[in-house]
């Protein structure tokens, strides 16, 4: 896939929601460039992945009808054969409904969301977002598909850096100290080999959280980095303005990464080379 095959796969599942729609609204372009970088990286791409992310409004409607405007969105993309990534019968049965979904099997992921414009009057403003997979700007070779097709395996579970990279998740998901989700496809642990060196993978996702409570998991973590001696850097707001993290342990080689996802979820990837220290040395 490349850029503009990834905009004109997102655009055709805005369509597909809105040209379906009664009363019709105007789509109102807003947000972000359409292009940009993969901050929750968990397939072993190199660092330049890209992904298309596109927001539009619903315009020209009474705000009265955002909420049927979102169910409708919701509609269409079942009716398309398009998959829940979560459901909340609350969300969806309340006066500004929210909806996750995602394609099968090109896994683009989508949003309905309605905004509040005034909550005692149940008025709200409908807005789709979709965005694509990561894939690889033109002329750049996949780190994956150019190792060894032996390269992606499960480690063992008794292997030092599976050990340790395990043992990092798990202060890092007490540091969140918010719930973890089931494990979704693309994430759990595996082993990248490349030309130069092997190492151990682990990525999961939190539960549903609000914005605030995102934020605030985020700080949680950033403080825990600094305390443990980690180096951390803030990279661009990948989701609702909410920078991600990228964090160094100083004698390991060892990078974390948690950034907001599309979903509500905040996405964690944990890398450390095999021949690191042991796990009693960490």
């Amino acid at each position: 896939m490349n850029e503009q095959q990834a905009i004109d796969r997102a655009e055709e599942i805005i369509h597909q929601a809105v040209d379906v729609m009664s009363p019709k609204p105007t789509l109102e372009r807003t947000g972000p460039e359409a292009i940009g970088p993969c901050i929750a990286r968990d397939d072993h791409g190199p660092d330049d992945r890209l992904q298309v992310t596109l927001f539009y409004k619903l315009t020209g409607v009474p705000p009265s009808e955002a909420k049927n405007l979102v169910l409708q969105a919701r509609d269409a993309w079942l009716k398309q054969g398009h998959k829940y990534n979560s459901s909340d019968e609350k969300d969806m049965s309340g006066p500004f409904p929210w909806v996750s979904m995602r394609t099968e099997p090109d896994d683009f992921w989508m949003e309905g969301i309605t905004g509040v414009l005034d909550r005692a009057k149940g008025e709200g403003l409908a807005t789709l977002k979709v965005r694509s997979p990561c894939f690889l700007p033109p002329g750049k070779a996949s780190a994956a598909s150019a190792a060894d097709p032996a390269a992606l395996r499960t480690p063992q579970a008794d292997d030092p850096a599976t050990r340790r990279v395990l043992g990092h998740s798990s202060r890092i998901y007490d540091a969140l100290r918010v719930g973890s989700a089931p494990t979704q496809a693309g994430e759990g642990l595996s082993t990248v080999r490349s030309e130069a060196r092997a190492s151990v993978h682990h990525t999961w996702s939190t539960e549903l959280l609000s914005q605030g409570e995102t934020v605030r998991a985020l700080a949680r973590a950033q403080a825990y980095f600094q305390s443990a001696g980690w180096s951390v850097r803030r990279l661009p707001a990948a989701h609702e303005g909410i920078p991600a993290l990228v964090a160094g342990h100083p004698e390991e080689r060892t990078v974390a990464q948690i950034a907001a996802g599309a979903t509500g979820a905040v996405r964690v990837a944990v890398t450390t080379p095999v021949e690191g220290p042991s796990y009693a040395d960490v």
